[in-house]
């Protein structure tokens, strides 16, 4: 039974998908931290004063609408997003695409094959 679940480990994705989500984790902790330590402060002085996320509108039977929460949570929403792109832009690098193959043109119909095709795809000529 070890023996199977050292082989689950090491055959599939597990062990890095863990380590993804604790990496992942981390990271949601460090973003948190940023936006509410940093950068809500920061708002703090754009936005109005008093305690805005607690602003709602009484309705029936006791309840209420917690409009100013929700805008609370929307605003952390973004800003959450914005540092995430942040970081991506930051250490992800954008995958290089590879060169094309190199073609060439069919002479009878024009039509783009590769450079070491000797028949044509679309009109069957051959091609030298």
């Amino acid at each position: 039974m070890v023996g199977e679940f050292k082989a689950f480990l090491t055959k599939s994705n597990a062990l890095a998908l863990a380590v993804g989500v604790i990496i992942g984790a981390a990271t949601g902790k460090v973003v948190t931290k940023l936006v509410e330590d940093i950068l809500m402060p920061i708002l703090g002085i754009v936005l109005p004063e008093g305690d805005w996320r607690s602003a709602s509108i009484a309705l029936p039977r006791g309840k209420a609408l917690l409009y100013g929460d929700f805008f609370g949570a929307v605003v952390d929403f973004v800003c959450i997003a914005f540092v995430v792109f942040l970081i991506a832009k930051a250490l992800l690098k954008p995958a290089e695409e590879a060169p094309a193959p190199p073609t060439k043109d069919c002479p009878y119909c024009l039509e783009k094959i590769p450079e070491a095709a000797t028949k044509c795809k679309a009109c069957a000529s051959s091609v030298a």
